[in-house]
């Protein structure tokens, strides 16, 4: 398998858990704050249905489906990234990819809210506090970390 097709499957296996851990994340937190756990991914869905999408609290097919869909392409996408800066790493350990998925969902995070449109943000800071979504982006960043070993990658040979 070429070095591409190898990155490419592994971000998408690793994208995809970190997209559930962190999808986890936000139920949790829309649960926890506004007893409306379908919110925060329902509000991703503002890409497609705009404001709208801000309003919908329970679950539906059309915003919580294209909510979570849109959530986790953007997820495989930061794990390719993640899968780039990890092959960097030598050598590999759990601590160092924990610090790789944690900086890599930092930019994430900085690239969410400082350099793209509000019109392309997650929308789920509609729906969360600050503290919430820093836990949000916490559990992508270690699901990113935990994938990557689950993978068996823990070793510098990927």
């Amino acid at each position: 398998m070429n070095r591409t097709r190898h990155l490419l499957k592994e971000a998408w296996i690793v994208g995809s858990t970190a997209s559930a851990v962190s999808t986890l994340a936000l139920i949790a937190a829309g649960g926890a704050e506004n007893d409306r756990a379908a919110a925060p991914i329902n509000a991703i869905s503002h890409w497609l249905w705009r404001r709208k999408a801000f309003r919908q609290d329970g679950i539906s097919g059309k915003y919580t489906f294209a909510g979570y869909l849109i959530h986790h392409a953007a997820s495989v996408f930061w794990a390719a990234l993640f899968g780039c800066v990890r092959q960097r790493l030598r050598p590999a350990s759990l601590p160092a990819d924990l610090a790789a998925g944690i900086a890599v969902s930092a930019a994430a995070c900085a690239v969410d809210y400082r350099c793209i449109p509000e019109r392309f943000t997650p929308g789920f800071e509609r729906r969360l506090s600050r503290t919430s979504m820093g836990l949000v982006y916490l559990a992508f960043g270690v699901g990113l970390a935990v994938a990557t070993r689950a993978l068996g990658r823990g070793t510098s040979s990927t």
